[in-house]
């Protein structure tokens, strides 16, 4: 219920601002015509398409981030010298924010989808990277030569011991590399034109002078966004069911 009341004000704050407020109404449009504007849209076959290449782009930049920076993250974690060889790498290229990467896509790759999905993997990739990281340097060093001791392989290790311990810190990279993917998907969208997504469709409308469908599909975003964030929630809570965070959680 407070969510919603949140809502509410915020759209009546809205609403004022954009009848009363210091800006042309022309150019910030009031939510009573934003909204039917969002309505009308979603019927809309081109809307769901622009959703579509958005989502590929988003789910194809996540796998690659995930499989990446899982399995980085669990080789260089479980080795000193990996973590003392890629230490000064890591430090380097973390920094570089991702959109400044859209001008090397746009010259290293020739279609779209590629352009983005470099911009996409690279933001996402940290967030899982990191995470693994924490996750594989929070496993019990006294269960590790356990394992060893009783004559478990490296791949037995990370399955029986390090896996349990590192998942809940997987999943809340993916869950934060989820966000960020999004918002790298539109961006390249917004600054490429290509691939024909979400963010191609607002620059569209705002260069034709259609503002009022422009935050349509802006408000659109940030539902895709919220729909997003909910499923990666739920699959995390039915991976880590076992989890006490979890049991915990559904017990409150």
């Amino acid at each position: 219920m407070l969510g919603i009341a949140g809502v509410v004000i915020f759209l009546v704050i809205w609403e004022i601002v954009s009848r009363f407020g210091p800006v042309d109404m022309k150019y910030l449009p009031p939510p009573t015509e934003v909204v039917p504007t969002f309505f009308r849209n979603i019927v809309l076959i081109g809307f769901w398409s622009a959703v579509g290449n958005t989502l590929l782009s988003w789910f194809l930049g996540m796998l690659l981030a995930v499989l990446g920076g899982g399995v980085l993250g669990i080789l260089i974690g479980l080795s000193s010298f990996a973590r003392r060889a890629t230490r000064s790498t890591i430090e380097f290229l973390r920094p570089i924010p991702s959109v400044a990467l859209i001008p090397l896509a746009v010259l290293l790759f020739s279609t779209p989808i590629q352009q983005s999905l470099l911009v996409v993997t690279y933001g996402a990739f940290w967030q899982v990277l990191f995470q693994t990281l924490y996750g594989v340097a929070d496993v019990d060093a006294v269960a590790m030569a356990t394992g060893r001791s009783y004559g478990f392989s490296w791949l037995q290790r990370v399955r029986h011991i390090v896996m349990p311990t590192m998942l809940p810190y997987l999943m809340t990279g993916v869950r934060l590399a989820s966000a960020v993917a999004l918002i790298l998907a539109i961006t390249c969208e917004l600054q490429i034109g290509k691939p024909v997504g979400l963010g191609a469709e607002i620059l569209h409308a705002k260069d034709n002078g259609l503002y009022a469908s422009s935050y349509a599909l802006v408000l659109a975003t940030g539902l895709l966004g919220i729909v997003l964030n909910f499923g990666m929630r739920w699959i995390e809570r039915r991976l880590l069911s076992w989890h006490q965070s979890v049991r915990s959680e559904a017990a409150a």
